[in-house]
């Protein structure tokens, strides 16, 4: 069965940064896409950012300019590099992904992150 784990959250101050990863147990040669999402207390689930099979990236508004999706097939792994991170980022963050010939998307169990101000 396919797994999916996040690492990398935990507690900064306003205005620094935090790099997220997100390994895959299988690999990454075949995905259709990967995205991050996030979850804060009372809130719905929110899309971050996703990455197609051809590179292509979106971002939420809220975090364009300071967020930056990426992968690495070798690794299979996907990161989240965020930098100036602000108190309102507080989250649950999760990693999915998707491939062509798999049901999903598959989900990961979250990590924390924590922005004090």
């Amino acid at each position: 069965q396919v797994q999916v784990v996040e690492s990398g959250g935990g507690l900064v101050q306003a205005g620094g940064s935090l790099r997220l990863s997100c390994a895959a147990s299988r690999s990454l040669f075949s995905i259709f896409a990967m995205g991050w999402y996030r979850q804060a207390p009372g809130k719905q689930r929110e899309l971050v950012a996703t990455m197609t099979s051809g590179g292509q990236t979106n971002y939420a508004d809220s975090v364009k300019g300071r967020f930056t999706i990426s992968r690495s097939i070798g690794r299979n792994t996907v990161y989240l590099q965020m930098d100036s991170l602000k108190p309102e980022d507080t989250a649950v963050y999760y990693c999915s992904a998707s491939w062509s010939d798999l049901s999903g998307p598959y989900w990961g169990q979250g990590t924390q992150v924590t922005v004090s101000s």
